[in-house]
């Protein structure tokens, strides 16, 4: 008797539905497979890299010796003590001076080898740039005596030296950090809080990134665990080469810590073992474009670096680059902001006639510069990123005003003597002892030529200023009250 003809068909679906699934269980692109495929693009563990980097990397200890009171805490400048006891009473009884006694500082810090022939390491500035003495600890707990054979302030960078022996370990490998692109796996390695060699894991988080740590700043940004001590150590990337020298942290962050392109490390340490790093030095001013200065400029884009003054004497000083030049290109190459063109300049070899492009009056021209050596105490300054509007009070330039000031004799212009409290100039952060030198690109000499320059404001209207604050010189781009 056959079967009715609905139960075949639910056979017959069964029959398929059975078969279906046992074919793609065996399909080589399975759900399962795809899951695996996945899981390889991560790493399945960081073992072996560990195991193929760690002997390059050192635990560094310095000490400080250091002179200082005990009673400090009680007779500091600023204790209630010697507000209440007065002056007169510390030159009679301790000559002007606290007593003063010896103590040693401790700090910890990492480093990793890049010449195991010579003994040499790389580590941060910050690490031993005060320390009386200096030991560093190998992986396997052998420890030596170190020297600072070069440092570098403005990048963070130190390098250091032992006296190697048959037991000291091989160098680490460096890499390109121009070649990282966000996302990459990244390692770190170090010693935080003394613990010793501690592997710490994770990705790029971002490239170029700018912190305030000082004029040269280009980090590298990533989420692998970075704290106090891992200071110098080396950030590496999947083939075991250094990519980065971990130096900041984030206190109040979790997730993000920065690191020294070890480009940067590569092209210094040359200098480091000469014990002095030489950088090009271009005699400007220079600060970034907001959009008020822009428009005060007549240019379209917030793009390239305005120069606000030219240093006396200097290497563009003796070209034709003139102050209120917009700098596009150095070299061929885009200037994008005021920190960026502070680093091409540097990495200039002294002597290096440079093309530069600049914006003049709306019209581009081409200006060559003869690059000079960056004197000990000069950097080329930082961006300067200030607004401010009318609400100020000022007065003429004397003498012994820029005497106070550490300006020269015959400067001239007029001088911020009050800020009105609540006022787009308080906003924008203009301070007393400012000096307006320029308004719209005219030269102000006095009183006179100020009340001339400035009239009421009227909405929309922006005004061009040219400040002097101590030794730098820069512009703002005043907006009239109720400007949006």
């Amino acid at each position: 008797m056959k079967s009715p003809q609905w139960v075949q068909k639910i056979w017959k679906l069964l029959f398929f539905s059975v078969l279906f699934t046992a074919c793609m269980a065996l399909a080589p692109n399975s759900g399962h497979a795809s899951s695996r495929g996945a899981g390889v693009q991560g790493p399945p563990s960081f073992a072996d890299l560990a195991d193929q980097v760690n002997h390059a990397v050192v635990n560094i200890s310095t000490t400080q010796v250091v002179r200082e009171s005990p009673m400090q805490p009680f007779f500091g400048p600023n204790s209630p003590f010697r507000e209440f006891f007065g002056d007169e009473f510390f030159r009679r009884f301790f000559g002007g001076e606290m007593p003063q006694e010896q103590s040693r500082r401790s700090a910890l810090g990492s480093g990793f080898i890049v010449d195991e022939k010579e003994g040499l390491i790389i580590t941060n500035n910050h690490v031993v740039e005060r320390a009386d003495e200096i030991r560093i600890r190998t992986e396997r707990g052998k420890e030596y005596e170190a020297t600072v054979v070069g440092r570098d302030s403005k990048t963070d960078l130190a390098l250091i030296q032992v006296k190697p022996d048959a037991d000291f370990p091989k160098a680490a490998v460096l890499g390109d950090s121009d070649k990282l692109r966000v996302g990459d796996w990244v390692m770190a390695v170090g010693n935080p809080f003394g613990l010793g060699n501690t592997v710490t894991a994770g990705i790029i988080s971002a490239k170029g990134r700018v912190i305030g740590a000082g004029p040269y700043d280009d980090f590298l940004q990533t989420d692998a665990a970075i704290n106090p001590g891992n200071s110098g150590g080396p950030l590496f990337n999947m083939k075991g080469q250094v990519v980065g020298i971990n130096t900041a942290i984030v206190a109040q962050g979790q997730g993000i810590g920065f690191a020294i392109p070890v480009n940067v490390a590569n092209e210094l340490i040359p200098q480091l073992k000469a014990g002095k790093v030489v950088r090009g030095w271009l005699g400007v001013m220079i600060q970034d474009i907001t959009p008020e200065l822009a428009q005060s400029f007549g240019i379209t884009e917030t793009k390239g670096v305005i120069i606000s003054d030219i240093v006396p004497e200097g290497p563009a000083d003796k070209s034709d680059l003139q102050r209120g030049d917009v700098v596009l290109t150095f070299e061929g190459k885009p200037v994008e902001n005021a920190n960026g063109l502070s680093r091409m300049v540097a990495a200039t070899t002294p002597g290096t006639r440079a093309n530069l492009q600049v914006l003049r009056n709306g019209t581009r021209e081409r200006v060559r510069v003869t690059i000079g050596t960056m004197p000990d105490d000069t950097q080329e300054p930082e961006a300067v990123q200030e607004e401010a509007a009318w609400g100020l009070s000022v007065q003429n330039l004397t003498p012994e005003m820029a005497q106070r000031f550490g300006w020269d004799r015959n400067e001239t212009g007029v001088v911020v003597t009050g800020v009105a409290p609540g006022s787009p100039a308080a906003e924008g952060r203009i301070r007393t002892g400012d000096l307006i030198q320029e308004i719209n690109r005219q030269r102000i000499q006095n009183m006179r030529d100020y009340n001339q320059a400035v009239t009421k404001p009227q909405e929309g209207e922006t005004l061009l200023l040219l400040i002097k604050r101590g030794q730098n010189t820069f512009y703002v781009a005043l907006r009239a009250p109720g400007t949006p």
